[in-house]
């Protein structure tokens, strides 16, 4: 696990999902590099090293799991491919917390590319299985639509192995539009990265956390204008960013990361400094 915070009655666990490595130039898109290196480290390849941990937010009365990690199902050949760096522990980490994985009680995804949705299926002794068997998986209709007609550009990233054995679950639920999903924990669409986008509003009391999935997947794409290069629609991404980072700043909310190795999560001021930071450390 690799830290937690405290949102007045929620807490939120960051789960070993998995780090990955990606190009530097698709992750930012048309911003140089000589910008973007300046906020987001690279290797000499031009790689800069992704994490992909999940958020477990405990409510008073249920479980949700955010995104789901890499899981641990990638053949040799993937896992040289997207340069696997650190394996997929989130059984094990739920068990740290006192919680099997079967205690959860919702699933909610911010889009469905392989990178989001590798964990919602896992490899466990009898073949392919969902790795949480009684929660409700959450996704926006139109995501779930592209990922069963995905386009020639959405095709190599909506995998079937994490497609069939939710398809066949009876535990996929698909929401249009706003929607509360438990007590302080809203999803909203936006478009922007795929069609089907979703983003996950968390609130308790006066404080509130904003998980923007890849429209804001690190800290250093702060700026409505750096997008990565697989955004679909860059255009309604801007637009969604600029709307929820100027409502975060009013509302001096914490922004939560997925692929952030640095920070999980952080609040920024109108600059885009960081001004408060929950850093990655391991806890046992």
């Amino acid at each position: 696990m690799k830290n937690r915070l405290k949102l007045g009655e929620l807490e939120l666990f960051w789960l070993d999902g998995g780090m990955c490595q990606f190009d530097g130039g698709t992750m930012f898109g048309a911003v140089p590099k000589v910008l973007w290196q300046k906020k987001f480290s690279c290797d000499q390849e031009n790689y800069v090293t992704l994490s992909a941990w999940p958020i477990l937010v405990k409510t008073p009365d249920s479980l949700v799991v955010i995104e789901s990690g890499l899981g641990n199902k990638l053949t040799d050949k993937q896992r040289k491919i997207f340069r696997i760096r650190e394996e997929w522990r989130v059984p094990e980490d739920l068990k740290t917390l006192g919680f099997d994985r079967e205690d959860v009680d919702f699933v909610i995804l911010t889009h469905y590319d392989w990178d989001h949705a590798s964990g919602v299926v896992m490899q466990d002794s009898g073949g392919l299985a969902l790795t949480f068997p009684n929660a409700k998986h959450i996704l926006q209709k139109t995501e779930w639509e592209d990922v069963l007609n995905p386009n020639s550009r959405a095709a190599n990233t909506y995998w079937q192995l994490n497609i069939e054995p939710l398809k066949q679950s009876g535990k996929l639920e698909l929401v249009e539009g706003e929607m509360e999903i438990v007590k302080g924990v809203s999803v909203l669409p936006t478009g922007g990265h795929t069609a089907g986008h979703q983003i996950i509003i968390i609130r308790s009391g006066n404080e509130e956390a904003l998980h923007l999935g890849d429209l804001l997947p690190t800290h250093a794409h702060f700026n409505p204008l750096w997008l990565t290069a697989y955004d679909n629609f860059p255009l309604d991404s801007i637009r969604m960013k600029e709307k929820y980072e100027n409502r975060g700043l009013r509302n001096r909310a914490w922004f939560t990361f997925y692929h952030d190795t640095d920070f999980p999560a952080c609040k920024f001021d109108e600059k885009g400094n960081i001004v408060e930071s929950v850093p990655k450390i391991m806890i046992p």
